[in-house]
């Protein structure tokens, strides 16, 4: 699990907050990268802006996205990275507290891997955070590497 980043579009900084801590109460130790709205995700994600200099082919084992962000909502992200090569085959767990029946049918529609409501709960919020660790950090076999070639 060691090297391999997490990268969390959150802008709620209370659902930010509990995630980082459910990912460290459950001892997964990996980097976890914040963005805290759409188009500051894909900027890191096609490393342009402030993460002009971001090496491109380090890119994330995981990512963990919101869908009601802020400039460029969590859906119209996940689109932008399927359309594109270099982000097409990353893994994408859309992490939501969102109810509604067609986020959910529109998540799969534009490629997301998988689609968590956040519970409210705390214990299963975390027992959520450490099941998701354990399966896309450590169970998972990635795609090669993309930028490699």
């Amino acid at each position: 699990m060691n090297n391999k980043t997490i990268l969390l579009v959150e802008d709620n900084p209370d659902d930010e907050a509990l995630t980082l801590r459910a990912l460290q109460k459950n001892n997964i130790v990996n980097e976890v990268m914040v963005a805290h709205d759409g188009a500051e995700a894909l900027d890191y994600l096609f490393c342009r802006g402030t993460y002009a200099g971001r090496d491109p082919c380090r890119a994330p084992a995981v990512i963990l996205l919101d869908l009601k962000l802020p400039k460029v909502d969590g859906l119209e992200v996940l689109k932008r990275l399927r359309a594109d090569e270099r982000t097409r085959l990353l893994p994408v767990v859309i992490l939501t507290s969102s109810k509604e029946e067609q986020d959910l049918v529109n998540g799969y529609r534009f490629g997301a891997n998988s689609y968590i409501r956040k519970p409210v709960d705390f214990n299963q919020f975390m027992e959520a955070v450490r099941q998701l660790g354990l399966y896309w950090l450590v169970l998972n076999e990635p795609p090669p590497a993309q930028g490699a070639h």
